[in-house]
C-alpha cells in the first residue's frame, strides 16, 4: 500500500548510510532513539503484512516536531511492528511513557466501581466532561497500511456489532461517504464529526488514503456514547457528556466498551492485547490504556499564574485547547487530560483527572476571590 517512497525496494541496492535521512532538524521520539547503526540493522526487515522500518518513520521523517507537544515520530502498520521492531520501538517507548520498561506489565482495570468520587466535579468550572481510548482489531492491518478490502471489513464488522446495542446504546451509523448535509452540519454541530485528516502527522502516515472510503461514525440515541470507525485507529470509542460527572461518562464508558468487545469476541474477533503493551493501537503514545479522560474547565486566574505547568506536571495532567491538539485555550478555558496511557489502569488514570480537575478549580476559586494558593501546591504524583 505505497504512500511514500518507503516499499520501494530499489532502495536495497544503496546503503543505509545512503539511505538514512537527515534527522538534524528533528525533535521528536524516533530522531531521539533511530541512529544509523539501528536504521542499518532495521532496513531489510519487514512484517509479515511487508511493514518495513522506513514505514515505521515515515511520519517523524516528515514532521520534524510540534509547537505544543514532543510528537511520537513513528507509527505501527499491524500487531507484528511492535515485536519486529522492538530495538527502535522498546526505547521510544520507555521514553514517551516515563521509564516504561520492555520488561514492565500493563495493568488494565474497566471496574467504574473502583473509581473514588468523581461525580462532584463543579459544573460552574467544568463544562463539560469525556473519555476515549482507542481499540484494534486482531488479525487486520492498523489504518497506515490496511488495504481497501480490511478498511471495508472492519468497517462491515463494526457496523454489524454496533447495530445490536440496546437500551441506552441504542444508535445508528453514519458513513462519511453517504452522508447528506443535514446530516453532516448536525454532526459538526454535535462536536462529534472528524473530518478527513489535515494534521500532516496523519497524512504523512498514510492514514488518509482513500479517503472517505470506509470511515463513519456511530452514535447511541442520547449522543452520549460514540464510535468513530477506521479513522486513526481501527475503532474510537468515547463517552461524553455535559457538565462535570465523571463517574457517570466512565461508567457508560466501561460498560459500553466491555458490550462492544463482546460482541466482536462472538463474532470470532478479538481486540489486539498483550499483557507488556496493554490494548495495542496505531500510535505508540497511546498503548496501554489508549485512554484519555478529559474535561473543558474554566481556569482564567490559574492558568496566568507562574506554577500552572508546574501543577499540571506534578498532577501528570496536560493541556490543549479545547479545539484539540494543536489548539490555543480560548477565554481561560482549556482541555485538560491525563498525560499517562501505560503502565497505570483505566480507573488510576480517571481518578488522576478526578482529583487533579478538583484541586485546579479549589485554586482558581482562591484566586478569584484574592488569595493564596501556596497551602495546596501538590506533591509528584
Amino acid at each position: 500500500m505505497p504512500f511514500s517512497n518507503s516499499h520501494n525496494k530499489v532502495k536495497m541496492n544503496y546503503t543505509a548510510e545512503q539511505e538514512y535521512p537527515d534527522l538534524s532538524q528533528h525533535n521528536n521520539h524516533m530522531a531521539k532513539v533511530l541512529t544509523p547503526e539501528m536504521y542499518a540493522n532495521l532496513r531489510d526487515k519487514e512484517t509479515s503484512s511487508g511493514f518495513g522500518v522506513d514505514d515505521v518513520i515515515q511520519t517523524g521523517v516528515d514532521n520534524p516536531g510540534h509547537p505544543f507537544i514532543m510528537t511520537v515520530g513513528c507509527v505501527a502498520g499491524d500487531e507484528e511492528t511492535y515485536e519486529v521492531f522492538k530495538d527502535l520501538l522498546d526505547p521510544i517507548i520507555e521514553d514517551r511513557h516515563g521509564g516504561y520498561k520492555p520488561t514492565d506489565k500493563h495493568k488494565t482495570d474497566l471496574n467504574p466501581e473502583n473509581l473514588q468520587g468523581g461525580d462532584d466535579l463543579d459544573p460552574n468550572y467544568v463544562l463539560s466532561s469525556r473519555v476515549r481510548t482507542g481499540r484494534s482489531i486482531r488479525g487486520f492491518c492498523l489504518p497506515p497500511h490496511c488495504s481497501r478490502g480490511e478498511r471495508r471489513a472492519i468497517e462491515n464488522l463494526a457496523v454489524e456489532g454496533l447495530s445490536s446495542l440496546e437500551g441506552e446504546f441504542k444508535g445508528k451509523y453514519y458513513a462519511l461517504k453517504n452522508m447528506t448535509e443535514e446530516e453532516q452540519q448536525q454532526l459538526i454541530d454535535d462536536h462529534f464529526l472528524f473530518d478527513k485528516p489535515v494534521s500532516p502527522l496523519l497524512l504523512a502516515s498514510g492514514m488518509a488514503r482513500d479517503w472517505p472510503d470506509a470511515r463513519g461514525i456511530w452514535h447511541n440515541d442520547d449522543k452520549t456514547f460514540l464510535v468513530w470507525v477506521n479513522e486513526e485507529d481501527h475503532l474510537r470509542v468515547i463517552s461524553m457528556q455535559k457538565g462535570g460527572n465523571m463517574r457517570e461518562v466512565f461508567t457508560r464508558f466501561c460498560t459500553g466498551l466491555t458490550k462492544i468487545e463482546s460482541l466482536f469476541k462472538e463474532k470470532g474477533h478479538e481486540f489486539m492485547w498483550n499483557e507488556h503493551l496493554g490494548y495495542v493501537l496505531t500510535c505508540p503514545s497511546n498503548l496501554g490504556t489508549g485512554l484519555r479522560g478529559g474535561v473543558h474547565v474554566k481556569l482564567p486566574n490559574l492558568s496566568k499564574h507562574q506554577s500552572f505547568g508546574e501543577i499540571l506536571k506534578k498532577l501528570r495532567l496536560q493541556k490543549r485547547g479545547t479545539g484539540g491538539v494543536d489548539t490555543a485555550a480560548v477565554g481561560g478555558t482549556f482541555d485538560i487530560s491525563n498525560a499517562d496511557r501505560l503502565g497505570f489502569s483505566e480507573v488510576e488514570l480517571v481518578q488522576m483527572v478526578v482529583d487533579g480537575v478538583k484541586l485546579l478549580v479549589e485554586m482558581e476559586k482562591r484566586l478569584e476571590a484574592g488569595q493564596s494558593i501556596d497551602d495546596l501546591m501538590p506533591e509528584q504524583k
